[in-house]
């Protein structure tokens, strides 16, 4: 098979040809195994925060094509498939709302009038511009009459008795959503069932999810959304496998289609494969992850950090990729309490222009090669490289590979005997090697 190679690398290359020379580098030897083949890829994408939507709302014309382009063309762009929202506001929201007046609990005011101002032109211009978008749906908070601090921030539980009232809150969320024409095919419980944070968050022992999901949530679904997967946690690593016990191991199992995780806290990656080991038959979905603590626009490493960790998680049976925000401005905001993130394109609003940075360019070795539908592929890697590979629908093969080391390597990859693909990498170089059919 034929091969053209993608590189990006600390040394400014971006999408573009490895270095040359470099044959006294050590040598790292893999080999694809295409008749191993493992979990079928749902695709990538980001988050459509009301923060995302307000600053491209800012942009001129020129630019807002631009960032379109950039991520849901599926020949120049990203070709990005899926999109996450939150259910009201989160801390990138411009302030806290819901879809109601307060303390109604009959429903009897509920709109989406707020996402029509800024949220929804983005989603339908996204649609426009890729293939259409796989949406999952997220809670940060339920309405604060149904909680037992009284308030969205600083976490709190759903409060006793309250939870019919939400599982319809959400049900009526869902079936507005497809009114609107934007279907929901995923959804999560609670972003974050452990965190208690100054913004928008709800905290669930896994008892209460399980309970909640098996009496309230997961009911309702199956009579009016059977078509919404359900997907539990939401959280980091390190406590997936006991929330997963809970969650599977009782009545919830039956309404649940898997678990989202984020990258935080922890690279317990082998947490993951523990789960899927004990329930097989379930799914596992990177639903989050970002770098906080404001923008990074010109350095190598966010695009390190995307790297590493989405090759782990696909060696450790991940099926999708949401990133976070799609768009923050030059200040990594706007949030409405100041927790300022990195996003893999900024913009700088006063200049009406886009900044992509080293974050998109790593995403894009993975989600332009890695088609949705592809089949993760097993790999004999006794190297330092970190490498993951895939086989799209179309018969076409594509290997990403980091060198997470600080030194350059030539890195030998075979497909079969005779065929193989060699590439001079740079310390911290990333690597796509497509094989086309």
């Amino acid at each position: 098979m034929p091969y053209t190679v993608l590189y990006s690398g600390p040394g400014g290359t971006r999408w573009g040809q490895p270095p040359a020379g470099g044959q006294d580098a050590p040598i790292a030897r893999l080999r694809l195994l295409p008749r191993e083949r493992r979990q079928t890829l749902l695709g990538f994408g980001g988050a459509f925060t009301e923060a995302a939507a307000y600053v491209f709302s800012l942009l001129p014309e020129p630019a807002q094509e631009e960032f379109l382009g950039a991520y849901f063309d599926p020949g120049q762009g990203l070709g990005y498939t899926l999109g996450r929202v939150s259910i009201h506001s989160s801390d990138f929201s411009l302030c806290s709302y819901v879809y109601t007046d307060p303390g109604d609990e009959k429903l009897v005011s509920f709109t989406l009038a707020h996402e029509q101002k800024w949220l929804f032109p983005l989603l339908r211009r996204a649609m426009r511009r890729g293939k259409g978008l796989a949406l999952l749906a997220s809670p940060w908070s339920p309405p604060p009459w149904l909680k037992t601090n009284g308030s969205m921030l600083q976490g709190g539980a759903l409060r006793e008795g309250a939870q019919d009232k939400w599982a319809a809150y959400i049900d009526r969320y869902l079936s507005e959503m497809k009114a609107q024409g934007l279907p929901v095919e995923y959804l999560s419980v609670q972003n974050e069932a452990e965190a208690v944070q100054p913004w928008e968050s709800c905290v669930y022992t896994p008892a209460q999810e399980a309970a909640f999901v098996a009496d309230f949530l997961g009911p309702r679904l199956a009579q009016h959304h059977p078509e919404v997967k359900l997907l539990g946690w939401d959280h980091n690593r390190d406590n997936i496998l006991p929330r997963a016990d809970a969650l599977y191991g009782g009545r919830a199992a039956r309404y649940l289609w898997g678990l989202g995780f984020h990258w935080y806290v922890c690279d317990e990656h082998r947490n993951l494969t523990a789960v899927h080991n004990a329930w097989p038959q379930k799914h596992l979905l990177f639903t989050e992850g970002c770098l906080e603590g404001g923008p990074q626009p010109h350095g190598w490493q966010p695009a390190v950090r995307y790297a590493r960790d989405y090759l782990q998680n696909l060696n450790h049976w991940c099926e999708g990729f949401f990133d976070w925000n799609l768009l923050l401005d030059w200040q990594g905001g706007p949030n409405h309490v100041g927790n300022y993130c990195h996003a893999p394109i900024l913009a700088d609003t006063a200049a009406g222009r886009i900044h992509k940075n080293s974050a998109y360019y790593a995403i894009g070795h993975f989600s332009r090669f890695l088609k949705p539908g592809a089949h993760c592929l097993g790999m004999e890697n006794p190297s330092p490289l970190l490498a993951a590979a895939a086989q799209n629908p179309d018969g076409s093969l594509a290997c990403v590979l980091l060198n997470p080391t600080d030194k350059p390597m030539r890195a030998q990859l075979s497909l079969s005997p005779g065929q193989s693909a060699e590439l001079l990498m740079e310390g911290e170089g990333l690597a796509t090697v497509h094989f086309t059919a």
